[in-house]
């Protein structure tokens, strides 16, 4: 095999790899990456209909890519919806996303028959992006039980928007927020929390005027 066969390959490769990428962003990276690739590979073969291919499915990724990066940090990209601790469809998204859930939070238990507090759906559009589950403790403080992004919107921040851009705890009253303990992989350092011990605590400006818990 020579070394242009080898580059055939590895852009046929990443091209696969790509499109075994549950999160969104990450596939059309890759997918990018494998078609630029290619249009080296075939324009050094001169196999130009292959070259028109990869060129066209290039500038479909960079669209695609380019809409996601800079929507991500728009505050009109996600919306949190408050639904009940007992809501079936609260229930159903828990149970469907069960297993990836543990992986990152592996003391998370949930019984809806005694569950209390606060449950919140993060959408973009209609798709269900995640899942913040929340109760009071004493000082006007909002622990969080559960922080869930599905694995397709992982890539696209909606922490971000959750926790630094909307007013969801501070319209409740609350003056801080600290995550769940023990989860595995936290990105809390990244929005503004510190770290404290097992968790990380973020602390909130003043609700306005009116709003309270």
């Amino acid at each position: 095999m020579n070394w242009l066969d080898m580059i055939g390959w590895i852009g046929s490769a990443l091209l696969v790899w790509s499109l075994l990428q549950a999160r969104i962003l990450r596939l059309r990276a890759l997918n990018l990456v494998g078609c630029l690739v290619l249009i080296g590979y075939n324009a050094a073969l001169s196999v130009w209909p292959m070259v028109g291919l990869n060129v066209v499915l290039a500038v479909i990724n960079v669209w695609y890519l380019r809409k996601l990066i800079t929507t991500r940090h728009d505050d009109r990209t996600f919306e949190v919806v408050p639904v009940g601790v007992r809501d079936a469809f609260l229930a159903h998204t828990l149970r469907v996303h069960a297993r990836d859930i543990a992986r990152f939070n592996p003391d998370f238990q949930w019984d809806a028959r005694t569950a209390s507090g606060d449950a919140f759906l993060v959408l973009r559009a209609d798709e269900v992006v995640g899942v913040v589950l929340s109760h009071a403790e004493a000082g006007n403080v909002a622990q969080i039980d559960l922080d869930y992004v599905t694995r397709r919107f992982r890539d696209l921040t909606p922490g971000e928007f959750v926790f630094r851009r909307s007013t969801l705890f501070t319209d409740r009253g609350y003056r801080r927020v600290v995550s769940p303990p023990g989860m595995v992989a936290p990105y809390y350092h990244r929005l503004g929390f510190r770290p404290d011990g097992d968790t990380y605590v973020l602390d909130l400006p003043r609700a306005r005027d009116g709003a309270g818990h």
